[in-house]
């Protein structure tokens, strides 16, 4: 019975793991729906423009926009969960131990500088910046990139998806600032169960504060990690204001996104090598903490 339990509790300490990857993909793909029937259907254009051939280019590049960006953050999540950031399989040994190189007791082997061991995935993983709950990986050496241009397409499809919906708030607030739509914006599931507005409506309603909060969030994420690439920190360095390892801009980004640094953002297609290989770093300061 205890080894049944014991089971039972592990199945759903792994569903509850995975809990936010589906929670994601589902707010990813309702604002997508979303904002192309606000395209197709509620298309912001002036009536006479309605059944013009302008109509219709309009909504296609809209599309194509969106779709782009939504290709993006997909390709880019899906390289970002394949892309394992760890020791496994790599060659550790061979040149001697140096300064910053560390013995994991866990993993019972000696990791070189920026890696450390993630108790979330079990295992050392290569210059670790941290463990994304959203994804449930961590970000390492090798998927670096792919994190970071994750965050700038959820970023600007958020920015998008959000000045689309500037229509729902419009149309919510066209009777003035009432209770009624004070309450719709701010507590939509509350407006639908007590039978006060439509299903339609506390869709539009609640996709629409989805953007809005989750704009507000990504941008702290992606802004941060900006911040950090620019200094050529990681997280965990940036907590222990450590900052041995800053080459210069341009060279912080040829190091955390590859030698096509400059281009490599638009697409994951876009082949970008990384320079080096997550074990040995050029140091340009102290690897003690500063005071």
């Amino acid at each position: 019975m205890t080894g049944l339990g014991s089971r039972l509790f592990c199945k759903v300490g792994k569903l509850c793991e995975q809990l936010p990857v589906f929670l994601n993909t589902f707010l990813v793909f309702s604002i997508t729906g979303e904002v192309s029937y606000l395209v197709l259907v509620e298309a912001p254009l002036e009536a006479e423009q309605q059944k013009t051939v302008w109509s219709s280019w309009w909504k296609a590049l809209h599309l194509l926009g969106q779709y782009f960006m939504l290709g993006n953050i997909c390709w880019n999540a899906f390289l970002f969960l394949k892309i394992s950031p760890s020791i496994k399989g790599v060659f550790l040994g061979g040149d001697g131990l140096g300064q910053g190189w560390r013995y994991c007791y866990t993993c019972e082997t000696h990791t070189p500088p920026r890696c450390s061991h993630c108790y979330d995935c079990k295992v050392c993983v290569l210059r670790r910046d941290h463990h994304c709950v959203f994804f449930g990986q961590c970000v390492g050496f090798r998927n670096y990139r792919y994190f970071l241009c994750c965050l700038l397409f959820m970023w600007s499809g958020l920015l998008y998806a959000m000045v689309m919906n500037a229509e729902v708030f419009i149309v919510i607030l066209k009777e003035g600032v009432t209770l009624h739509s004070i309450l719709l914006l701010l507590v939509p599931w509350i407006m639908l169960v007590s039978g006060q507005v439509s299903a339609r409506a506390f869709a539009f309603a609640f996709i629409a504060d989805t953007c809005v909060v989750g704009f507000l969030l990504v941008s702290a994420f992606f802004f941060f990690h900006l911040f950090l690439l620019f200094r050529g920190q990681t997280t965990r360095e940036w907590y222990s204001s450590r900052r041995p390892y800053n080459l210069g801009l341009i060279s912080n980004l040829r190091h955390m996104l590859g030698l096509r640094w400059y281009i490599c953002w638009l697409s994951p297609l876009i082949p970008s090598p990384l320079v080096g290989d997550g074990i040995n770093f050029r140091v340009t300061g102290s690897l003690e903490p500063s005071q």
